[in-house]
């Protein structure tokens, strides 16, 4: 199985390509770019390097994998706009996996034995007082991404001691500190990485296109329709 993933959600854009090599073992060809803006501009040459670097064309590629997000508005429109028009193109399935999951596992790569069975809490910084959170490996917990307060947060990282994880850390452990409390934090600049994603990719199920999730409207609002003046 070859699986072509990438990730533009974030403060990076990151391309991987995970495929099997002629005695079976998995192999894997990445690149990985830190950015704040730029994301639809690098990403088809940074896929062009990663397949020319593996020798490979897009008729051997039998999924794709992209970050559907929460993330800026334009990176995950970015992202997911790439993985269905190469999903329609190439007539092959794509698996979309949040954000946050994808940053939890390469948090859990990063850290090692330390972070191997403790609770996870995801947060990256959302603005406007915000944050998207995830928590992973506590029991019963789905994992699934929210918009919440750091107060929120907070109680949520203290009720499952969890790792807190992302951007969004700091604001978290200083609304615990407000009530008395402390957490601890870890990596707060980690970012997504399509080499995580496409290794989580190969174990979901495939479909034959993906959505958005930004867990919230946009900043920019579309200008209200001006009021015609009577002559």
């Amino acid at each position: 199985m070859a699986i072509l993933a990438f990730d533009t959600c974030l403060g990076a854009v990151s391309v991987a390509l995970r495929y099997r090599a002629g005695n079976g073992d998995w192999l894997i060809r990445e690149a990985y770019e830190a950015r704040q803006t730029g994301h639809a501009e690098r990403l088809m040459p940074m896929i062009a390097e990663v397949m020319a670097s593996a020798g490979r064309d897009f008729t051997q590629v039998e999924r794709f994998a992209v970050t559907v997000g929460p993330g800026t508005f334009t990176g995950v429109r970015v992202g997911v706009a790439a993985a269905r028009a190469f999903a329609l193109s190439a007539g092959r399935p794509v698996v979309g996996i949040p954000s946050l999951e994808v940053i939890a596992a390469r948090a859990r790569h990063v850290l090692g034995p330390s972070a191997a069975t403790r609770a996870l809490l995801v947060a990256t910084d959302a603005r406007r007082g915000a944050l998207y959170c995830a928590l992973h490996g506590a029991p019963n917990s789905p994992g699934a991404p929210a918009l919440l307060t750091a107060e929120s947060a907070a109680a949520l990282a203290l009720e499952h001691d969890a790792l807190v994880i992302g951007s969004g850390g700091p604001l978290v452990a200083e609304a615990a500190a407000a009530a008395g409390r402390t957490i601890t934090t870890e990596l707060p600049a980690i970012e997504p990485h399509a080499r995580f994603l496409a290794m989580l990719a190969a174990d979901r199920l495939p479909s034959a296109t993906v959505s958005p999730l930004y867990l919230r409207a946009p900043d920019v609002k579309p200008q209200p329709e001006p009021v015609a003046r009577r002559p």
